[in-house]
């Protein structure tokens, strides 16, 4: 699979587990928009803990009925594919931090269907 090798561009999503789109979690629509454009593949981590520019942390609590934790939305693939996407979605997130870097793709192993 060397077409997804080389430099690739890393696209970081940063809010919250309960922010919504359309009454949907926000994160499951921003996935399902990465797949229907064609990303190369995307994941989506909740965090235990975190401080956002709120400054309030939001940390995992077993007695607590809500768990308003932060999550992590990364994908990997060619600049221009992400930044179209980015504009598909932008209208999406009301509060998030996004962030482009660089990285190098160095080994994707996939089995042959």
């Amino acid at each position: 699979m060397k077409r997804y090798m080389g430099p690739r561009k890393v696209l970081k999503i940063y809010i919250d587990n309960e922010d919504t789109y359309k009454s949907n979690p926000l994160w499951e629509e921003i996935l399902k928009s990465a797949k229907k454009s064609g990303i190369a593949g995307a994941t989506v981590y909740k965090a235990a803990a975190g401080m956002g520019a709120h400054s309030t942390i939001q940390t995992f609590n077993v007695w607590s009925m809500s768990q308003k934790l932060p999550v992590v939305i990364e994908m990997i693939d060619k600049e221009d594919k992400i930044m179209s996407f980015l504009r598909s979605i932008e209208h999406m997130i009301e509060e998030g931090l996004v962030t482009l870097s660089d990285v190098d793709v160095i080994m994707y192993k996939h089995p042959k269907l």
